[in-house]
């Protein structure tokens, strides 16, 4: 056989092999974009449990007053409820502090300030307004959040923080960063504020990412800031340099605080003490010593880690 028409057969039995093969991928793939459309579809046809009321209640002028009354939770399809019997005010100009073991609900408990869940029974409100009669935009505007795990987004320093405030100035940035402790390594990335992030921040240290996300909150300068342990990944110095600054930032706004280092909330104006999701102590560190046993035991026990350390 001449070496043309063997060249032109092996040819011929490639491209047919070829077609073989896509067509038993097309077989493979049809059924599973088939289960995945359909789970994409139910995603799509499933209606909002949180929906805005019909006519939303707005506060003319907000301080920013944050009540919680009789507040009970559980997860839907949960028997055993998360929160029970939940009862404190947070007020401008103060720190609210919530303390307690891990899987105690507070995580849950500040969730429900910007109406990431409904309360099953009780009340969540803002300055004597209920945030399920708010429109959820409205409500978001009068909150800063900077969850247990800070994510950024891909784009540059200044466009994460500008997420706070579209219309933020370099100036306003740079003052959220040196409020946040963040100046240091911003000013040390190429471009500073121009500086590129990764999506997650996966770029940048824990530490540092905790910190942009406080800077981020702070350039929105909202009514009622949420901390959801946002100090977990500081140093010690850091973390009170911080806590010094964010308290002249926050002088009139209420701030609350999720945190495991009673150092970072020692000198809270209020404390809340969370067991099985049920306040057992509520005041200052002073009183919490000599009323709260869980409170004791928590100081006790991190003062011994750190002895030994």
């Amino acid at each position: 056989m001449p070496i043309g028409n063997l060249a032109a057969f092996l040819q011929y039995v490639m491209l047919i092999l070829f077609s073989v093969m896509m067509a038993a991928l097309i077989f493979i793939m049809v059924p599973r974009a088939a289960a995945a459309a359909e789970r994409i579809q139910q995603v799509l046809d499933t209606e909002a449990t949180l929906c805005d009321p019909d006519e939303p209640a707005e506060i003319s002028d907000p301080h920013g007053v944050v009540e919680f009354r009789d507040v009970e939770f559980r997860y839907p399809g949960a028997q055993d409820a998360v929160l029970c019997n939940i009862s404190f005010t947070a007020r401008p100009g103060q720190t609210t502090a919530v303390v307690g073991s891990t899987g105690s609900g507070k995580t849950t408990l500040v969730n429900l300030i910007p109406r990431f869940y409904d309360v099953t029974s009780g009340s969540v409100s803002i300055d004597g307004v209920d945030v399920r009669q708010m429109r959820q935009e409205d409500l978001w505007q009068l909150i800063g959040v900077v969850p247990q795990k800070a994510f950024l987004f891909s784009g540059t320093v200044a466009s994460n923080l500008r997420y706070g405030d579209e219309s933020a100035t370099d100036e306003a940035l740079w003052h959220a960063l040196e409020t946040a402790q963040a100046t240091d390594f911003v000013t040390e990335m190429t471009d500073g504020l121009g500086g590129e992030i990764d999506q997650g921040g996966t770029n940048v240290s824990g530490g540092q990412r905790q910190r942009l996300a406080i800077a981020r909150a702070i350039v929105k300068k909202p009514k009622v800031y949420v901390f959801d342990d946002s100090f977990s990944a500081l140093d010690f110095k850091t973390d009170q340099q911080l806590r010094a600054a964010l308290r002249k930032e926050t002088h009139d706004a209420t701030v609350i605080i999720v945190a495991q280092r009673v150092g970072t909330i020692m000198h809270a104006d209020q404390i809340v003490v969370l067991d099985s999701g049920e306040i057992v102590g509520k005041g200052t560190h002073e009183q919490l010593m000599e009323t709260c046993e869980t409170y004791r035991e928590i100081v006790y026990s991190q003062l011994s880690r750190e002895e030994v350390a």
